[in-house]
């Protein structure tokens, strides 16, 4: 007898208890609807005959009349699927929630004598809620497993600051913990160089498509101008968050193109940074290595004092203070201060002889 399979499919995420209810996503990476979706397991259920009856030689016959050969008992649980988030939700279940006297009483004593376990029991009482929270940006992140796990150090957090004497319910308050360790995990892992790193560009990467989206809606452009002044970013923020998420990772180091013999790579080709020209950064090094040629000259005309304070306050990356220079020499300060005024005076004169009209330019690089 033949026997024929059929397929069916079932999301990866597991049907999950009437308390974690299924939502929108928040903020997506890409904006809504664009993440990856759950991923899909595909297991096989076989049609089976009668087996009990064929292994007693019960059999059909053939189409040739001859009699079918018995079939070996099968093991039907060998085909169970084992779903690692199923199994999860059933291990958070056997935890009961806790009703607001108890949350109560166990914050208390775990804010009063830091008892391991009344925070454990806080802990387990909300591991359901971490599971709703992830739900939520299931699109932002394939696995919702690692999700999970980073809103449970989010609600680890959350327990340890959470404060029973305002009034407030630990769920309440821990659900922004839980979503910012989630939000700086799906961050940290979107791309393999690190976007989001100020506060400027988390806004954007959350609301930039959000917003986008409105604007249409209400029949105006999204452009860059508008987005910027709704957002509260700058026009340049703007631009840059959308050319990263527009466009994946590209290494420097490769080449232009396949059939590119040149040798030639992406970093090739990228604009110099600043607007400065080769001729006037060459010049200005050539002028920087002539003044510093001439204030070594200059130091060695000097002696005692006056090397002191040109060698360690003028011409120093931590210069000394007119107070430690006075406690030096045993001087008042205001006389180390008359002695760097004069010492400035004779390194103006001494510029003005050797460098003529750049003597102003030398004194601000000195500056």
């Amino acid at each position: 007898m033949l026997v024929m399979g059929k397929t069916h499919k079932q999301d990866h995420a597991a049907p999950l208890p009437a308390s974690v209810e299924e939502s929108p996503v928040e903020q997506d990476a890409e904006g809504e609807g664009d993440g990856p979706e759950p991923v899909e397991i595909v297991d096989t259920v076989v049609d089976l005959p009668d087996l009990e009856s064929e292994a007693a030689g019960d059999h059909e016959p053939a189409e040739d009349g001859a009699p079918t050969r018995a079939l070996a008992p099968v093991d039907r649980k060998a085909l169970a699927r084992f779903d690692p988030l199923t199994q999860y939700m059933n291990e958070i279940r056997r935890y009961p929630l806790l009703s607001r006297e108890e949350e109560h009483e166990l914050a208390v004593n775990f804010a009063k004598t830091g008892d391991v376990q009344a925070a454990r029991r806080l802990i387990t009482a909300n591991l359901r809620l971490v599971v709703k929270i992830a739900h939520e940006y299931r699109r932002a992140h394939r696995n919702l497993l690692d999700l999970v796990q980073e809103g449970n150090l989010g609600l680890l957090q959350a327990v340890q600051k959470y404060d029973p004497y305002r009034g407030v319910k630990l769920s309440s308050y821990a659900a922004w913990w839980i979503r910012a360790y989630i939000l700086k995990f799906i961050l940290n892992n979107w791309r393999l160089v690190k976007i989001g790193t100020t506060q400027a560009q988390r806004k954007l990467f959350f609301n930039l498509r959000k917003e986008k989206d409105k604007l249409e809606q209400l029949g105006f452009a999204p452009e860059a101008k508008l987005l910027a002044e709704r957002l509260d970013v700058s026009e340049a923020e703007v631009d840059e968050m959308e050319r990263r998420l527009g466009s994946g990772e590209l290494s420097l180091d490769a080449p232009l193109g396949r059939d590119d013999d040149s040798g030639q790579t992406h970093l090739d080709m990228l604009e110099s940074p600043g607007t400065e020209r080769p001729d006037v950064a060459a010049e200005g090094d050539e002028f920087r290595r002539l003044l510093r040629s001439k204030l070594e000259a200059f130091e060695k005309t000097l002696r005692g004092r006056e090397q002191t304070i040109f060698h360690e306050r003028l011409h120093a990356e931590n210069p000394l203070t007119l107070q430690e220079i006075g406690d030096r020499y045993n001087i008042s300060r205001e006389r180390a201060r008359q002695l760097e005024k004069r010492l400035t005076t004779k390194l103006r004169d001494y510029l003005r002889a050797e460098l003529g009209d750049a003597v102003e330019i030398a004194m601000g690089l000195e500056e």
